[in-house]
């Protein structure tokens, strides 16, 4: 039994020496790892204390350095079964130092990676348990270096030549075999990371340079080292007393509402890729670019108070209060969870032009309005906004599609309004009217729902007139969304409108 156990032991503590060694190699050959996102990423007691340290060039230095030979030293150590005693301790300092960084309570560990659910017990912390057992064990519990030594010192007082009828030689031969036992996994780790160098190479090489075309998906991994590309952060406008990003977080990718003609998959796709956690991410990623606000759906009101409950982020909501019971269920809905600011679902609106129910504008704009909210109208089609302007109805904004017709598939049929394919009737009426009109102007569908360029569609609206772009953004496409916003604001030459807001 107490070989057994021994064995176990040995086994657990290689193990754990490999999850270290890897964690600091790994680092070690990612040229440009560096701790201090993870440092600003920290909420808990000692955030302000990191985001001190993340903030000198030599105290960065320092602590990578110790993260990286710290977490190799450890791991190597604790593989060949050497200072077990010392390196356990050092090893809960480290991980004492990732717990207290990200603590697995809720509203503090978002950001972390983590490979399952945690609540209040995580990795780090079974470690820290794992690494005080090994502090404490006496050394013969387990096989390795340390208990080499401690036999050594031992039985030289007492050495003598052992021939080969000295009956303790094949003990004493089994006892150095079994604290030799860290050399076979010696080499399993080295030759699982040489294949996986070997495949990162080559994924590289195969992968990367030679491909004719790729996404953004592709090849862009989430990180927040992608704010170091940002050019700077987002200008505001108002609508009211409200402050707000020129540019805007749409809600369709989140929420699950994909226009992809007829893609018939998409929309699962969406909802698949963007759980709760991939859905705060890009919103605090979005948030940390300059983007203040969203424009979404009453039925996401869900994961918006998440990302306020769970995050230190601010992101305005913006309602489009489109509701299964009705436009006024929505808006109440909408102030219940925190909105920020509501307008009358432009779906809704075109379908209520179209009656001429223009009462039911009014109501809506008022109750609204009577909870101390921006009020505004939402479009597809620039007939809607006609219509309300003809009936006196002034909102404090308007939400309009705009975009130009020139991409393929608005060429197969232009005559099929209907079709989803086309969300701007006609560009240049749209511009001649809206140039008229006062209210600040939210354009959506800047980018005909994925079939525009950025860099085409995000100029062409802010040149058209619109005071703000809403434009749905995967996490990967973020920053570079910022970019090419601040690049469109910075070159708008043929803008008629004045800015409002």
């Amino acid at each position: 039994m107490k070989l057994a156990i021994n064995y176990l032991l040995s086994a657990l503590r290689i193990l754990t020496g490999w999850l270290f060694l890897y964690e600091g190699i790994d680092k070690l050959m990612d040229t440009g790892w560096s701790a201090r996102y993870y440092l600003l990423g920290s909420r808990w007691i000692l955030s302000g204390f990191f985001e001190w340290i993340a903030s000198s060039s030599f105290l960065m230095a320092a602590i990578d350095f110790i993260m990286v030979w710290g977490l190799i030293a450890t791991g190597l150590f604790l593989f060949i079964g050497l200072f077990i005693r010392w390196v356990s301790v050092a090893g809960i300092v480290l991980l004492a130092f990732f717990f207290v960084a990200y603590p697995p309570f809720p509203g503090y560990d978002f950001g972390s990676v983590s490979e399952g659910s945690y609540l209040w017990v995580n990795k780090n912390l079974i470690l820290v348990f794992v690494l005080g057992v090994f502090a404490l064990l006496p050394k013969s519990f387990t096989y390795g270096i340390d208990r080499l030594i401690r036999r050594w010192k031992e039985e030289a007082p007492h050495s003598h030549k052992v021939n080969e009828n000295n009956p303790g030689a094949l003990q004493q031969r089994r006892e150095l075999l079994r604290n030799l036992i860290s050399v076979p996994f010696i080499g399993a780790f080295a030759y699982a990371l040489y294949k996986k160098k070997k495949w990162d190479s080559w994924e590289e090489k195969f992968l990367t340079d030679q491909t004719d075309g790729t996404t953004g998906a592709t090849l862009l991994s989430f990180s927040y080292s992608q704010l170091d590309e940002l050019k700077g952060e987002i200008p505001k406008g108002r609508i009211g007393d409200m402050e707000l990003s020129r540019l805007i977080m749409g809600g369709n990718l989140i929420g699950g509402w994909a226009h992809a003609r007829d893609l018939i998959y998409a929309s699962q796709l969406v909802k698949s890729y963007h759980d709760d956690r991939r859905v705060l991410g890009t919103m605090e990623l979005a948030e940390k670019c300059g983007i203040n606000a969203i424009i979404t759906n009453p039925s996401l009101a869900r994961v918006i108070n998440k990302y306020w409950h769970e995050t230190s982020g601010r992101m305005k909501f913006i309602s489009d209060c489109g509701y299964h019971a009705g436009i006024q269920e929505g808006v109440r809905m909408s102030e219940e969870a925190g909105a920020s600011a509501m307008y009358y679902h432009g779906g809704y609106a075109d379908s209520a032009a179209a009656a001429g129910n223009f009462d039911d504008f009014k109501r809506v704009l008022d109750l609204i309005r009577n909870y101390g909210k921006p009020a505004g109208i939402g479009a597809h089609r620039l007939e809607t906004i006609e219509a309300c302007v003809a009936h006196g109805i002034k909102p404090d904004y308007w939400v309009k599609t705009f975009h130009y017709h020139n991409y393929w598939s608005a060429q197969v049929a232009p005559d099929q309004k209907n079709i989803e394919s086309i969300w701007c009737d006609d560009p240049a009426k749209t511009i001649a009217f809206m140039n008229q009109l006062e209210e600040p102007w939210i354009a959506f569908k800047v980018l005909a729902a994925g079939a525009i360029k950025p860099e085409e569609g995000f100029i062409a609206a802010f040149e058209a007139g619109a005071d703000f772009i809403c434009v749905g953004m995967y996490d990967f496409q973020v920053v570079q969304d910022c970019n090419i916003a601040l690049d469109a604001l910075s070159n708008v030459k043929q803008r008629n409108r004045p800015w409002r807001g």
